[in-house]
């Protein structure tokens, strides 16, 4: 799963990190990495980090509650149209299926997953 942000980077991951840990198992994070927007048209960077681990939730269910998560620490369309993302949480691998298929192939996605 990616953790990315671009407005309060350091304390919106680390909320983040704090919300997810009940939902898993086993829960592991990369280390953190600064990023360039891409297709943003804020200039503001891109704190981002991806996390492993296990839960009892299908993937629907896993996905529902990363959506709600993301509403619950105030991201908005407005914002969003806006250009600010305060968290972004996306399923990237769930039994085997991708998610996000061009995200898979940004280099700093590749170079995170060189943490686990």
């Amino acid at each position: 799963m990616s953790l990315a942000g671009n407005f309060q980077q350091k304390r919106n991951l680390a909320e983040a990190r704090e919300r997810l840990l009940p939902l898993f198992e086993q829960l592991t994070f990369t280390h953190e990495r600064w990023t360039k927007p891409i297709g943003n048209s804020r200039p503001c960077r891109y704190l981002n980090q991806l996390a492993k681990g296990t839960t009892d939730m299908d993937a629907d269910t896993l996905q529902t509650c990363l959506k709600k998560m993301e509403k619950e620490m105030g991201r908005t369309p407005e914002e969003r149209e806006q250009g600010i993302v305060r968290i972004d949480l996306d399923l990237l691998l769930f039994d085997q299926q991708r998610y996000h298929e061009r995200d898979w192939e940004r280099d700093y996605i590749r170079r995170l997953l060189d943490d686990f």
